[in-house]
């Protein structure tokens, strides 16, 4: 299983708030922990975001974030709505 981090403070902020406001986040990055590859709709990103990874939280919330598998950890870089990308 992987391990979760926040990039920066303001990311973590925004993640704390969401998990306050939706009760099904925490059990999404859960299922994250578990195959960061796949859960959640989870894909690769292109373009200036190549070599991260996207996936859905909820319905207009979305998660960007590396993957370090020497560490077996999960960094989220940005959590919101689409605006982050």
């Amino acid at each position: 299983m992987y391990s979760l981090f926040t990039a920066n403070s303001k990311t973590e902020k925004r993640l704390k708030e969401y998990i306050i406001s939706r009760k099904d986040i925490k059990d999404k990055l859960d299922r994250l922990r578990e195959n960061p590859y796949k859960a959640n709709g989870a894909h690769q990103l292109h373009g200036k975001l190549a070599g991260k990874f996207a996936c859905w939280l909820g319905s207009n919330i979305r998660l960007i974030y590396l993957i370090d598998e020497t560490k077996k950890a999960i960094i989220i870089e940005a959590v919101g709505t689409h605006k982050i990308y």
